[in-house]
């Protein structure tokens, strides 16, 4: 179809960025940016909208897309591959009931209405692996996350407490590895799983190098703040998927009390629900939402995002080794390691989520206990894909968190062990279409720092999804299942201009950007250049001349550069 002029007719907007709250106006799109109607001239394509829900393009800020472990995630389940979700046309062939297919990743977040998607954790070593997968993704634009919480370097300099190394090195590692920010799992834990073990709290040391999680957390946020990027680290907290780990979670929060950036937050912790369990073990694990919940209100510098849990079939991979190797212990499931060379691990593991396992019941109501008693302007919804379950879910969380009624039904089918574990029974919060609209636009593209994205305002992308649901006349509370379907099948989505689906069904695939940050003219690499070519040398398997990715390799590139 291509680019073309349009004329988006008297939908419903919602737009939380620009304040619009369900109100009837038009949208103009010229060269895949949306404009003043004054800007409009010649051929226009005129999409009638009227009582129909019109958004800006999903944004999902954490999610597994691309890389070894989905590879591996994919390897170890064949049975995926035998769910063929579309036969190829003049579209190509996209597989997968959880672990989907590159083509099925981009056809199904558009079929949803979503645009943007940020591959979450990926080694820097194997970041040519990672943008191989990411240019195979149709559709959406997306980025990567390279980390840093367990390389070598990154203890090298939170031990000398040299800042100005450490910026140079996030600045040096983000260019080579085209990446987007800083991402730290597990810090320290990965590392001391390379012999056995993991860190019992942020002040475990880390052997061999006289760091604890606590230092490596301090010195990267000092850092990254130092840099200005446009995102803040984004960090997986220690003792994931331990039960008490709520405590370790608010303890280094508050680490960044001292820290404070006008323009975005200085912590972004992800996927908060593995890390919301209070009790002594699995025996009497519960939940420590709330106080978590309270926390984040509080503090002017902190963003979360869900990490919800859904019934049926995900695949645990997280760059977290030590918590796959317990979970393998705990589920006597099939299991992969990877050890990856001086910067990360990483472990997957096939599971499925059933309602009437207290655990996972309880795992369940935390998600959405975190989305409801979290302010909305403070937590993303997410699955941390495909930790908990599919991104095509994500209607059945919004219409969760909007209606108690819905989420009393799906209660009732699941463990008792709710009852007395969770406050989920007792919490009659409902967020409003509005928020959930901006829990999956304005707010993730404000916290990755995507001023184009996320909203309807002229001079943003025209990522836009209209939906067949009237805003003015449909209640979420009692009317979830109406939501929820409208939700999950846009009428039209329009990604950069050009519409993709049309009534729920691909009609044309196009192709996303991929997003990196320069920082280089922020610091001065030669401060570490001695180190890294001593690293090179006697340490990687690799020359530091092979070592990352070089713009014209991608597809489309878009570098966003930093001062």
């Amino acid at each position: 179809m291509g680019i073309m002029n349009l004329h988006i007719k008297n939908g419903i907007v919602i737009d939380t960025k620009n304040g619009i709250k369900a109100e009837k106006m038009d949208i103009f799109v010229k060269g895949g940016k949306i404009v003043q109607e004054s800007e409009i001239e010649g051929d226009v394509k005129v999409i009638d909208a009227s009582n129909k829900l019109v958004v800006a393009g999903g944004v999902d800020m954490h999610a597994h897309i691309a890389g070894s472990k989905i590879n591996s995630g994919r390897t170890m389940r064949p049975e995926e591959m035998r769910i063929v979700r579309q036969t190829a046309g003049k579209l190509r062939t996209s597989m997968g009931r959880v672990l989907l297919t590159s083509p099925a990743i981009g056809y199904e977040y558009a079929k949803m209405g979503y645009t943007t998607s940020f591959e979450a954790a990926s080694p820097p070593i194997g970041s040519l692996h990672t943008h191989e997968e990411l240019d195979s993704i149709p559709v959406i634009d997306k980025a990567m996350l390279p980390v840093f919480g367990n390389w070598h370097l990154v203890f090298k300099y939170t031990a000398e407490k040299d800042t100005e190394k450490m910026k140079a090195l996030i600045a040096w590692a983000i260019e080579r590895t085209k990446g987007f920010g800083v991402k730290v799992v597990n810090p320290g834990g990965v590392e001391k799983w390379m012999y056995g073990g993991n860190v019992t709290s942020l002040d475990d040391p880390v052997e061999y190098f006289n760091v604890t999680p606590r230092e490596i957390i301090t010195e990267l946020v000092k850092a990254t703040e130092g840099l200005n990027l446009p995102h803040s680290v984004h960090l997986h907290c220690n003792r994931l998927g331990v039960p008490g780990n709520y405590e370790t979670t608010i303890e280094t929060m508050k680490l960044v009390s001292g820290f404070k950036n006008d323009e975005r937050q200085v912590l972004h912790v992800t996927h908060v629900q593995f890390n919301s369990y209070s009790g002594s073990s699995w025996r009497d694990v519960g939940s420590g939402a709330d106080e978590i919940a309270k926390f984040v209100n509080k503090a002017d510098n902190i963003t979360i995002d869900m990490g919800q849990p859904v019934f049926g079939h995900a695949t645990a991979m997280t760059g977290d080794a030590p918590f796959q190797f317990n979970l393998h212990k705990l589920l006597g499931a099939k299991w992969i390691n990877k050890d990856v060379e001086l910067e990360t691990g990483a472990g997957i593991i096939p599971l499925v989520y059933l309602p009437k396992n207290p655990v996972h019941a309880v795992q369940w109501a935390i998600g959405l206990e975190l989305g409801l008693l979290t302010d909305s302007d403070k937590v993303v919804i997410s699955t941390d894909f495909p930790n908990g379950g599919p991104y095509t879910k994500y209607p059945y969380i919004m219409a969760m968190l909007m209606s108690a009624k819905m989420r009393e039904k799906e209660i009732a089918n699941a463990s008792p062990y709710i009852q007395k574990a969770t406050n989920l029974p007792s919490i009659d919060a409902e967020k409003t279409l509005e928020e959930t609209i901006h829990m999956t636009r304005a707010l993730p593209a404000r916290i990755l720092g995507l001023q184009t994205k996320g909203h309807l305002g002229v001079g943003g992308d025209a990522d836009i999804a209209i939906y067949d649901l009237n805003p003015l006349e449909v209640d979420p509370s009692t009317e979830y299942e109406v939501v929820e379907k409208a939700l999950s099948t846009p009428i039209y989505t329009i990604k950069g201009g050009e519409i993709v689906v049309k009534d729920g069904e691909l009609v044309q695939e196009v192709w996303g950007r991929t997003y990196w940050i320069d920082a280089m003219s922020q610091v001065s690499t030669e401060v570490i250049e001695e180190d890294l070519d001593d690293y090179f040398t006697h340490y990687y398997t690799i020359q530091r001349y092979n070592y990352g990715v070089e713009e014209a390799w991608l597809r489309a590139p878009e570098k966003i550069v930093v001062g």
